[in-house]
């Protein structure tokens, strides 16, 4: 079953749709629509068909835009959705009724356009660019997921020339695309002779028409109809024509060829080429909100070209906000109009100190108060571990040569990146790699997820002798959560004792030595969506901070009451999980500790752009202090804190801390429903993520066991990804009920047989 409902591009190989925007309110818009369509119906073909669709209107009826097109261009079928009498502005105009919403405007506009068959149909708005629809979004905004092509009228009048560039800017930075730009003869100000070159520069060219005659007392409809079939005859309106056909056309062909040229020289990440044609990409022409519109040489049609496919995977984890969110666009725009990229060593710019001052304020961690900007999460996890090395050798005095691990979890994931890399057991994304060395001890550790109904914590095979127990059931996830109390019972005393004699083992028997702790709160994701008990999480991170003994034989240096952290520096790794991803601004908060050193991305711009933060307390800063430059922390990137992604990050952080957020975007009944399925074998639903293990003899990465599930749920129009025989499905922040209900039952109809 596919994802139903949803409002996307309608392009198709034998319709053409234009929208037609004005740069202002009276600069012709109806007139060249009226012109279009005599030329269009003129110039096609006896089986092509020729629509006026214009969306929403205001005024007398008498006076309507599609009644005047149809008066004018005979033999095309017009239509108005909204007509409301007061000559003022959608919003002011319109009753304020469920009915009214843009939601439904959209769907409506898009089911008439696709139930069209060939030829050309022109939507025309009401007013300038940014008039609102009844609801009150601007029309730039509210129309953007059907993305239709632009014809933009200008404006010839004076003032005209600012006007429509600042209607073609508003256009362009939401992504449309500008096809044609239309402008009326203006003798006395003669705008065309500024617009046409300025245009010219974007690869948009410029029709001049002559103006239309003076409205008269009489004689006025016979002075239009003759304006009309001359103008609609002329060279340069049936240039105009054939250039939106062959725009349109070459759009086609553009989409059509981009699998196969991307398979001639694309290196893909995460992907074994051999498995990989150009019938296996699809090209992605733009995404709105939830949903990307695509083509995929497999699934496209001559009437569906391009289909509407739900971001299941949030764009691996970076969405929040919603592709194209205007905040976010305009919030980048600014900064790059502002500044570019400006040098950062020694200097400050507002987005930097803004963004810092807001991430520790809100993140509200009394450890934290200094931040270290970076690229992306693997460098800001390989950055955090540089600061807990470093403090560690200044607290212990180690010397930098020596053989230092850190303490995590199996199956970690914190980047591609060397340092990042050995701070991962060994497994799929680094045991090929060549300079892989694996300096750790990783705990296997307990996992949560429900089965037929229930809640479990199960043990690991290897730890069950010595607690005693297989697994764990619970009644409710939020008692799972409650760490303290569970801390105070059997269980948080066995994993205590647990978690410190592994560590006198490794430590005193073995003679290794460790300078951090570094762990994904909570959800490892890379490793396959598990699901840590927070309990054992918690668990570690007290029995580190009061094990100074088994780091240092100093006691003095082991005590140190200057230091903010204790035994090692603790590392959370909240790339992934941080920032509202689980319902919460921190994951760290669901284990009830602060970390020393955070890491934050991903979610962190609200999936615009790469940008990490390494939070860290001032006891980490002051071991890089000295009066020798080697002794700095000598790490960045040519874009340290790129003013560009501070701002935008400020907007998004800012934005999600204002939302009424939860943690249960997936109803309770639906998780249940789906542990209860004979393929499953555990389930899993925290925040935005969703997350289905199915059953395989051959458990992890490997596994092929997700494949029947990910293919239906692509035919099924969710785009969404794999770890093994894990199926992982991923809303952004912002959405809605009735998107996750309809995500809810296509999934439930994948596992009908």
């Amino acid at each position: 079953m596919r994802f139903p409902s949803t409002i996307g591009s309608s392009v198709s190989l034998s319709l053409r749709a234009f929208q037609i925007y004005g740069a202002n309110t009276n600069v012709g818009k109806t007139i060249v629509s009226t012109i279009l369509c005599k030329a269009l119906r003129r110039k096609s073909k006896t089986h092509e068909g020729v629509w006026y669709l214009k969306p929403v209107s205001t005024g007398a009826k008498e006076d309507a835009d599609d009644r005047h097109v149809r008066k004018y261009a005979k033999d095309v079928e017009t239509r108005c959705l909204w007509q409301f009498d007061a000559p003022i502005s959608p919003h002011l105009a319109a009753p304020k009724t469920p009915d009214l919403s843009d939601e439904y405007l959209l769907s409506n506009i898009h089911g008439l356009i696709s139930k069209l068959s060939s030829g050309t149909v022109l939507v025309e708005t009401a007013g300038g660019v940014h008039s609102p629809t009844p609801s009150g979004t601007s029309q730039a905004d509210a129309y953007r997921p059907l993305r239709l092509p632009i014809i933009l009228i200008a404006d010839p009048a004076l003032g005209g020339i600012s006007a429509s560039i600042s209607a073609f800017e508003s256009l362009h930075i939401r992504g449309y695309d500008i096809e044609k730009v239309v402008l009326f003869g203006n003798e006395r100000y003669r705008n065309d002779s500024y617009l046409l070159p300025y245009f010219s520069r974007y690869g948009i060219s410029t029709t001049v028409l002559p103006p239309p005659p003076e409205k008269q007392e009489d004689g006025d409809e016979v002075a239009m109809q003759e304006y009309y079939t001359n103008t609609s005859e002329m060279e340069a309106v049936d240039s105009m024509v054939s250039d939106l056909v062959a725009r349109h056309q070459e759009r086609i062909e553009t989409l059509k060829g981009m699998p196969e040229r991307a398979a001639k020289i694309i290196w893909y990440p995460f992907t074994q080429h051999g498995e990989v044609s150009p019938k296996t990409i699809q090209a992605i022409d733009s995404a709105h909100g939830d949903f990307f519109q695509t083509y995929s040489p497999i699934t496209a049609t001559p009437q569906q070209f391009l289909n509407s496919k739900f971001d299941g995977s949030a764009s691996w984890w970076t969405q929040g906000l919603g592709h194209a969110n205007p905040a976010l666009t305009l919030s980048v725009a600014y900064a790059a109009g502002r500044y570019g990229h400006v040098m950062f060593p020694g200097s400050i710019h507002a987005p930097a100190l803004e963004l810092a001052e807001l991430l520790l304020e809100k993140i509200g961690n009394p450890r934290l108060n200094r931040v270290f900007y970076s690229d992306n999460g693997s460098t800001g996890a390989e950055v955090a571990l540089k600061m807990a090395l470093r403090a560690s050798r200044v607290r212990y005095g180690w010397s930098a040569d020596e053989d230092v691990g850190i303490i995590g979890l199996k199956g970690a994931y914190h980047g591609d990146t060397i340092g990042a890399m050995d701070c991962a057991d060994p497994g799929p994304f680094n045991q090929e790699v060549e300079w892989y060395r694996g300096r750790g001890y990783w705990f296997d550790f307990p996992k949560v997820g429900m089965k037929n109904g229930v809640w479990n914590v199960e043990i690991p095979e290897d730890m069950q002798q010595e607690l005693g127990v297989d697994q764990l059931p619970f009644e409710t996830r939020d008692e799972i959560f409650d760490v303290e109390a569970r801390e105070r019972g059997e269980m948080g005393r066995k994993y205590a004792a647990y978690i410190r004699s592994r560590l006198e083992k490794v430590i005193k028997d073995q003679g290794r030595k460790f300078g951090a702790v570094m762990i994904e709160p909570v959800l490892l994701g890379a490793a396959g969506m598990h699901f840590a008990d927070p309990l054992f999480q918690r668990a570690l991170v007290n029995v580190i901070r009061v094990s100074s003994d088994l780091f240092s034989c100093n006691e003095q240096d082991a005590s140190s009451p200057s230091s903010a952290w204790s035994g090692l520096p603790i590392i959370f790794d909240e790339v992934f999980t941080g920032l509202y991803r689980l319902g919460r601004i921190t994951s760290s908060s669901f284990l009830g500790v602060n970390p020393d050193i955070s890491v934050h991305a991903k979610l962190l711009t609200g999936g615009l752009l790469p940008l990490c933060v390494t939070i860290a307390g001032e006891s980490i800063f002051e071991a890089f202090l000295g009066d020798k430059k080697n002794l700095a922390l000598l790490h960045g990137h040519s874009y340290t804190a790129h003013a560009v992604g501070c701002n935008v990050a400020k907007t998004s952080v800012k934005t999600m801390v204002e939302m009424e957020m939860n943690e249960e975007w997936w109803s309770p009944e639906f998780v249940a429903e789906v542990s209860r399925r004979v393929e499953v074998h555990s389930v899993f639903a925290l925040g935005t993520v969703l997350a289905v293990r199915l059953k395989d003899n051959e458990a992890g990465y490997a596994s092929t066991a997700s494949g029947w599930l990910l293919a239906k749920l692509k035919k099924g129009l969710v785009d969404a990804r794999a770890l093994g025989n894990v199926v992982y499905v991923m809303t952004s922040v912002t959405s809605g009920r009735e998107t996750v209900n309809r995500l809810e039952e296509t999934i439930r109809n994948c596992f009908e047989k």
